[in-house]
């Protein structure tokens, strides 16, 4: 590896990801290095496709259409990295526990919710979460709760639209807007809201922009 390669040259998003641990527990955790953002939403929001989509990998993040798939903070680097000495990824990818899934068992929530927020209230190299709001319903109670979460536990956090190709197109600015409106007096919320659609790989630059700006490195 060059030293230009260690000094992350290297575009966030130009190498292939992979996958390298899924945390059941904060035992689990990989040490603290790479600096991470991670990715929050209800159940079926598009996390995954969203995650495969930004990176360009089909396969990075498991799809499923069964709510409640992802149990576990699954950790995404880009390829190429030890881990070890100088040599640690630019930056991590967590995808965290879909929430709101009613059928779920009581203990199972129970057990997302204390990762989540042991994760969110210990994890120093995290730099923000992005928050995914299905264009179709907007802000729910749920999500109500879990920016709530963000607020208490200082973590800067950032409001990402999914599935805007399911909505109308002059609904969007109209959605941007109001949404902006409800989040405007929350202490941890970034004021600018990014639109996306994974189907029709819209809205992924401005993302991953955001993505190289907060962690500081180029997109």
């Amino acid at each position: 590896m060059t030293t230009a390669d260690k000094t992350g040259d290297r575009s966030l998003f130009g190498n292939p990801w992979i996958f390298i641990r899924g945390v059941p527990s904060m035992k689990f955790l990989p040490p603290e290095g790479p600096l991470e953002v991670a990715f929050a939403g209800r159940s079926n929001v598009g996390k995954s496709s969203l995650i495969n989509a930004l990176v360009g990998q089909k396969g990075l993040a498991r799809t499923s259409n069964t709510p409640g798939r992802t149990q576990e903070l699954n950790y995404f680097v880009p390829d190429g990295y030890s881990g070890e000495g100088d040599d640690l990824p630019p930056m991590a990818i967590v995808d965290m526990p879909g929430y709101g899934y009613a059928q779920a068992p009581k203990e199972q929530v129970d057990a997302w919710t204390k990762l989540v927020f042991d994760y969110l209230r210990g994890r120093a190299t995290l730099r923000r979460v992005y928050v995914l709001i299905d264009s179709r319903h907007g802000i729910k109670k749920n999500d109500e709760e879990v920016l709530s979460l963000l607020d208490k536990a200082a973590v800067s956090y950032q409001i990402v639209l999914t599935k805007t190709d399911k909505i109308k197109a002059p609904a969007v600015p109209k959605l941007l807007a109001e949404t902006a409106d409800k989040i405007k007096k929350r202490p941890a919320a970034y004021p600018e809201i990014l639109a996306t659609s994974s189907e029709k790989a819209e809205g992924l630059d401005a993302l991953r922009y955001a993505i190289a700006t907060t962690v500081g490195k180029p997109a």
